[in-house]
């Protein structure tokens, strides 16, 4: 009886080294902006292994920013340096695609046949989509919102419980809160950068960037002059001083300023910065026409890079999960960003209590329908049009411009900078 109880468990043994493992899969996955996301991949990764334990992440270096993140991808593709997964601001999108560098999600869409049941919707797909195709899936999406200082307001004589709804009104509490003096400015509005602030009042004035074919400016229509005559009285009237970004956002959560205009996903280091000092509140950010007026979407999609096989199955369970329920459920409370999946807005399991909890976080959910692609310039010098744009609003907020000066001189610039047909 002992040598057959030693023949079973050598038997057992011997089986147990005939049938091999399943072979782990591993994913290289980059991203930009670790101050911003660090915390937020660790932790979803670590869920998406515990619950896929046949795949492994592991991180590339992450990039500062989001333009340092698209040259890193672009210099590597088609390199063994490139990585299976990688995460880009959603106005580059076009510049890899044209490039032909990311993975058409569509046939994984297709097959999985359900993806509105999983919180993605057609709206929030067409986020991270360029000319139709599905590049990535919007993954940190954010809007611009208004933040102000209820403490200045009330100052100043105005409601804090009542935000302003038009930039008339923002711009005259701004002037009265400026003239309260010590040191007190009224509004900062972050134009400096990128074109995604003079999106917000151009397509708030429901204009475009370019026409239809994309062969022309549209920017400098009826549209956006008005937004930038906005911008002009903001200076003039509402108190907008010449600050560089950092400084702008340093001297609103030390209280000397009335409203700041940025991102939502700056929400969670505005509260932690402001602390105790002021009475802070957010709300929609006015449109200058509320029936047609949009919203740029910024942030970025995850977009799938390698072509084996057996990592692009691997590589979509790991996009659909990153930018899933779960995923917005870690974003939104760890940033301020906007969840990009309807499930998680809806569902008491992730984000429907936290929104009732934090009342400072709604501002930016509320405007998710007005949100549409931040808009992407076709061709090589994406990065030269943004910079052009930027310059010429910063003559505005020197005032050694007037708008229309800078507005005609922009689109000259840009129209330059356009690929030729």
């Amino acid at each position: 009886m002992k040598h057959i109880r030693h023949f079973l468990a050598a038997a057992a043994v011997s089986l147990t080294f005939a049938v091999p493992a399943k072979a782990e899969t591993v994913l290289t996955v980059h991203y930009p902006m670790p101050g911003f996301f660090k915390d937020v991949m660790d932790t979803i990764s670590k869920k998406f292994m515990e619950e896929n334990p046949d795949i492994r992440i592991t991180f590339a270096n992450p990039s500062d920013t989001y333009e340092a993140g698209i040259q890193t991808i672009m210099r590597q593709a088609g390199t063994a340096e490139m990585p299976d997964v990688t995460f880009v601001g959603l106005n580059r999108l076009r510049m890899l695609n044209e490039r032909d560098i990311p993975v058409d999600l569509g046939p994984f869409i297709a097959k999985d046949g359900n993806m509105a049941e999983q919180g993605f919707s057609e709206h929030l797909l067409k986020l991270a989509q360029v000319n139709g195709k599905q590049v990535g899936l919007a993954f940190a999406t954010s809007n611009p919102i208004m933040y102000y200082n209820a403490d200045l307001v009330r100052q100043a004589g105005g409601d804090p419980d009542k935000a302003p709804k038009t930039w008339d009104e923002v711009i005259a509490l701004g002037g009265k809160i400026k003239a309260l003096g010590d040191g007190n400015e009224g509004v900062d509005f972050r134009w400096q950068g990128d074109d995604w602030m003079f999106s917000a009042l151009l397509f708030g004035a429901g204009g475009r960037m370019l026409n239809d074919d994309e062969t022309k400016v549209a920017f400098n229509g009826p549209e956006g002059r008005k937004a930038i005559e906005v911008l002009d009285r903001m200076v003039k009237e509402g108190g907008l001083p010449v600050l560089t970004k950092q400084a702008g956002e340093q001297a609103f959560v030390a209280g000397k300023i009335g409203f700041a205009f940025q991102t939502t996903g700056a929400l969670r280091n505005t509260i932690k910065n402001v602390g105790d000092k002021f009475d802070l509140r957010t709300a929609p950010i006015p449109l200058i026409d509320p029936v047609n007026g949009k919203l740029p979407t910024g942030g970025n999609a995850v977009v799938i890079l390698t072509r084996d096989a057996e990592k692009q199955e691997a590589a979509w369970k790991f996009a659909k999960f990153a930018a899933g329920p779960y995923g917005a459920s870690v974003v939104v409370p760890g940033t301020g960003y906007v969840p990009n999946n309807e499930l998680a807005a809806k569902s008491p399991e992730y984000l429907a209590n936290f929104y009732e909890k934090n009342p400072l976080f709604r501002a930016g959910l509320e405007q998710m329908p007005r949100m549409i692609p931040w808009y992407a310039f076709p061709g090589t010098n994406g990065v030269k049009v943004t910079q052009s744009i930027v310059e010429n609003l910063s003559r505005v907020v020197e005032q050694s411009a007037t708008p229309e000066e800078a507005l005609d001189d922009a689109a000259a610039e840009v129209e330059s900078l356009l690929p030729r047909s």
